[in-house]
């Protein structure tokens, strides 16, 4: 139609080709043409398992609710003459399979004081794990470095923790490490065998430890939203910053850095799920922990990972500690020695 429009506006045959963008005498042949260009029709082409549907329907529907697997059933259209391969029942017999409805979220709330969820996040390529702490009901959360997961290192990281919050939960969400239980269901249904360690420091602090179902991450959905928030928000960008300054990070510069955007970032933030700043939601839910109590002295050995100063969050915070990405890592050292 443009071809036949650009004729009748008078231009030659060779300007309706550049205009159009084809050969002259493809020009040629449109004007000769009558009529709209006609294409040739292919013919429908019968699939190999085109003869063999209906009996595979037929099958399928025979064993509902159960399935039977494609491999017998691309057994059995073989016995009946089907030449084609495996791949071709597999895909046509998935195209029958129900699809299964996502399974619902619901979000588990508590009330104040009752729970605080408990993970670890791992940093392979920096050879340093995070400790990470959530309370449910207010979502205030506490972070720290360390260079190992040793019972003696989750200790002194509850300890920091209580002393962060200003007060003791009932009780302790954890999933299924092997610094917290022993053996699940050792002692009948939902009695698990607890970490010796790990039950004297819930007898000294009066909380209660509880696991999360295995292989189901969201039981502790809140300390697991944190810790993505920690890896991408916090962890990434601090690691790229040193690395691009040629520097490595370090635990002691991972949890000052932490703390000060524990701070400034996370915890005074608007929650997504809740609409409201962990840190002003602290205050109301501290009232319902429970009071510490004197420091914990079970005897457990050396603690790897030193206590740390770790002032409430209704404190003021100190001065933030500038961490110049161009000196070495021996600054560093100063800079804390400095702080304490």
């Amino acid at each position: 139609m443009e071809i036949r429009i650009l004729r009748k506006q008078g231009k030659s045959l060779r300007a309706i080709a550049h205009e159009a963008g084809v050969a002259v005498n493809t020009v040629r042949k449109y004007l000769a043409a009558d009529g709209a260009p006609r294409y040739k029709q292919r013919p429908t082409r019968t699939g190999k398992l085109e003869p063999y549907l209906d009996y595979l329907r037929q099958r399928v529907e025979a064993a509902r609710p159960h399935w039977i697997p494609a491999t017998v059933l691309c057994r059995e259209v073989r016995e009946r003459g089907f030449a084609g391969s495996e791949r071709l029942v597999r895909n046509f017999v998935r195209s029958l399979k129900p699809a299964i409805p996502a399974e619902p979220l619901i979000r588990f709330e508590t009330e104040p004081g009752r729970q605080m969820q408990v993970d670890w996040i791992e940093f392979k390529r920096e050879h340093l794990s995070a400790f990470v702490a959530t309370l449910g009901h207010s979502r205030a959360s506490y972070v720290e470095y360390v260079t190992d997961q040793r019972i003696e290192t989750l200790v002194a990281c509850h300890i920091n923790a209580f002393e962060f919050f200003g007060g003791v939960p009932r009780e302790i969400l954890y999933d299924n490490m092997k610094t917290v239980v022993i053996e699940r269901d050792a002692y009948g249904e939902g009695k698990h065998r607890f970490h010796p360690t790990l039950w004297d420091l819930a007898r000294h602090y009066t909380f209660t430890p509880r696991l999360c179902r295995p292989y189901r991450a969201k039981t502790k959905g809140k300390v697991e939203r944190f810790n993505r928030y920690v890896r991408y928000s916090f962890h990434l960008p601090l690691v790229t910053r040193l690395r691009q300054a040629g520097l490595k990070l370090d635990r002691d510069t991972a949890s000052i850095e932490a703390r000060q955007w524990l701070r400034d970032v996370a915890n005074v933030r608007v929650h997504a799920q809740t609409g409201r700043v962990p840190a002003e939601a602290l205050t109301e839910e501290r009232a319902h922990l429970q009071v510490l109590p004197a420091p914990y002295r079970g005897d457990i050995r050396a603690a790897r990972v030193k206590r740390l100063d770790v002032p409430p969050m209704n404190l003021p915070a100190p001065a933030r500690i500038a961490l110049p990405a161009q000196h070495v890592l021996a600054l560093y050292d100063e800079l804390l020695r400095e702080a304490a």
